[in-house]
């Protein structure tokens, strides 16, 4: 018999969820850009064109400065958010649908930070349609931060974007983990397929507009607008409810949603990707202990 103790067991690798769905979410947001970009202009540009220029939006250039390494960060952030706030919610995995509303609400307002500059800038430049004055994206940047500072001009936007993200990552999230949770109960005891995790994240995308449509249309007027928004008046709902209502006078209330169908259509295929990216880049890292 030897004399010699046995060496004790290593601790286990402790896993670094929020590095996971860091790099997780920046793949799955990647995916995003590159399947749903030009649909996305499309969206864009007949929610905020003048009356009889959206006709000609098809034959002009819709992915330039196609805003990929911007929607990976927003994307980072957003599960990165959304895995905190789960954890924050409760401290047991396995949610109830409402919790994951909440979860996805909260990773919504914390991603604002990010997504208005972000969107502000993807949206101008979308706004732009091959004529010979159209800028680079440094040059938009340049004349926002010359004209307007920080606040009206790299910021603007921010708290129309703040108000519609809480709503649409709550739709997000519960629509992709309520079609989830449906197709594991009838895969049981297999795992779910990547085709029911396309079809749940299609489902996620389309929550996501249905619950914030008419929020959307407001930011992108706001974000694309020549000047900043006038201030004041909170009490009766700020530049947000005045741009509605300027919406609702020049249009009627279908004014408000200018753009759905294009946005629906992208969200089958963007969303579905957005998901199936994450998820696989996730189980990924995990499988091979690299976080």
């Amino acid at each position: 018999m030897s004399d010699t103790a046995p060496y004790p067991e290593p601790p286990a690798k402790q896993r670094n969820d929020l590095a996971i769905e860091l790099v997780s979410g920046s793949f799955g947001g990647a995916a995003q850009v590159i399947v749903g970009q030009p649909l996305d202009t499309l969206k864009t540009r007949a929610q905020t064109a003048p009356r009889g220029q959206f006709k000609n939006t098809a034959r002009s250039r819709c992915t330039r400065a196609s805003p990929l390494l911007g929607i990976a960060a927003v994307n980072s952030l957003l599960f990165t958010a959304y895995g905190a706030s789960r954890r924050l919610v409760s401290p047991y995995p396995d949610l109830s649908v409402g919790q994951v509303a909440l979860a996805g609400s909260m990773a919504g307002a914390a991603n604002a930070i990010l997504a208005s500059p972000v969107e502000m800038f993807k949206i101008r430049m979308q706004g732009q349609y091959g004529g010979a004055g159209d800028k680079k994206l440094s040059g938009v940047v340049a004349d926002m931060w010359r004209n307007y500072g920080f606040r009206d001009g790299i910021m603007r936007g921010y708290w129309i974007t703040f108000v519609r993200e809480i709503p649409a990552y709550a739709g997000f999230y519960a629509g992709y983990e309520t079609t989830k949770r449906w197709f594991a109960a009838r895969y049981a005891p297999e795992p779910v397929p990547i085709s029911a995790l396309l079809a749940s994240g299609a489902v996620g995308g389309l929550g996501y507009w249905l619950a914030c449509y008419p929020l959307d249309v407001v930011k992108s007027r706001v974000q694309l607008a020549p000047a900043p928004p006038a201030r004041g008046g909170w009490l009766a709902g700020g530049y947000i409810a005045r741009e509605m209502r300027a919406i609702v006078a020049e249009g009627g209330v279908p004014a408000l949603f200018r753009g759905l169908a294009p946005s629906l259509v992208r969200a089958v295929p963007a969303a579905a990707a957005t998901f199936v990216t994450f998820e696989l880049t996730r189980e990924f890292i995990i499988k091979h202990d690299m976080l």
